[in-house]
């Protein structure tokens, strides 16, 4: 579904076919969910194949490998012009970009001692929901931003958004809403949330959520169309 035996991957420094890549089974990220990542978006424009807040993301995985203190020193225009490598290598367009810090052979609690680099692509045309959906509010909450850095997007945290996605397909539902350690409402499994009410747009405060760069993008046209936006703590109901 994701890569055939063509698919060009970059690998800890170089191209290569990702049915070869090998990843070390005594690393730390595999066995502690000790990884950072981003989820990005390209897309084919009238001026060319085009990513979708390059910058953003990759200030954003630089910073997530800070605070988990990984020893990452790759730039963001590096990351920006290896990820068009990618893209170009495989002949994508519109595509999902998977750029993975990786952490080497490390059984002990401490932090990492040597950090690798993927950036995996496919292609993707869909979006992320369709337009009706189901939804229920999930019995998993948020984790609690006194435990963990929620600002940055580490892999380990996504085992809560498998939690509640899952719960909400088995009973029935299409996705979840995740509440705070508050009971206010905090985000989906994978995204953020927006809801309008008397022409006005609320979306949840920082401090509980991760705050998605599609997020700030949307507050950022709102402002831009004299769209009323509101960031506030508010209820399920």
């Amino acid at each position: 579904m994701y890569y055939n035996n063509d698919t060009i991957i970059y690998f800890n420094g170089e191209f290569v076919k990702a049915a070869d890549a090998k990843m070390d089974l005594y690393s730390q990220s595999l066995h502690y969910g000790y990884s950072v990542f981003e989820g990005i978006k390209s897309y084919e424009t009238a001026n060319g194949i085009k990513i979708f807040k390059a910058k953003e993301h990759y200030d954003r995985l630089r910073h997530s490998a800070k605070v988990m203190q990984m020893p990452f020193d790759i730039g963001t225009e590096e990351l920006t012009r290896l990820t068009y490598e990618v893209l170009k290598k495989n002949n994508f367009s519109n595509a999902y970009i998977r750029p993975v810090v990786f952490c080497s052979p490390n059984m002990s609690l401490s932090k990492g001692k040597e950090a690798f680099l993927a950036i995996v692509a496919w292609e993707w045309t869909n979006g992320y929901l369709a337009n009706k959906m189901r939804l229920m509010t999930s019995s998993y909450c948020r984790p609690n931003p006194g435990a963990f850095h929620i600002e940055a997007k580490v892999s380990g945290h996504y085992v809560n958004s498998i939690l509640a996605c899952q719960e909400a397909k088995d009973s029935g539902f299409d996705e979840a809403i995740l509440l705070d350690t508050n009971g206010f409402v905090a985000e989906g499994p994978g995204a953020n949330v927006f809801i309008e009410k008397d022409g006005i747009l609320y979306t949840p405060a920082k401090g509980n959520i991760l705050p998605g760069i599609t997020r700030a993008t949307v507050i950022d046209i709102c402002h831009e169309l004299n769209i009323t936006i509101v960031e506030k703590l508010f209820t399920a109901e």
